[in-house]
């Protein structure tokens, strides 16, 4: 999918492994972090120094598990936070 955040020209590569979900994040065609591993309310991107401005985390809505490709839109929602939604430093 692709989306316009804090402007940035975002595509999201949301994929099913069998061991777990995986994301890569590109802006304008490049990745910014690939391979990175879904995981309830664990941030994706985590470093300023790549880059993005803000990060995403999943959120399981009925629980603490971890996202399955069956059960996104639903039971699993994926979040943006912006750079201020997160703590100062960690942007």
């Amino acid at each position: 999918m692709t989306v316009t955040l804090a402007g940035q020209y975002t595509q999201l590569n949301i994929y099913q492994k069998a061991f777990g979900l995986f994301m890569d994040v590109l802006v304008s065609d490049v990745p910014i972090i690939q391979g990175v591993i879904c995981q309830n309310l664990n941030r994706i991107v985590r470093s300023l120094y790549l880059g993005f401005q803000g990060d995403f985390t999943w959120i399981d809505n009925q629980g603490s598990d971890d996202p399955t490709y069956t059960g996104l839109g639903a039971r699993f929602s994926l979040a943006y936070l912006a750079v201020s939604d997160l703590a100062a430093g960690q942007g």
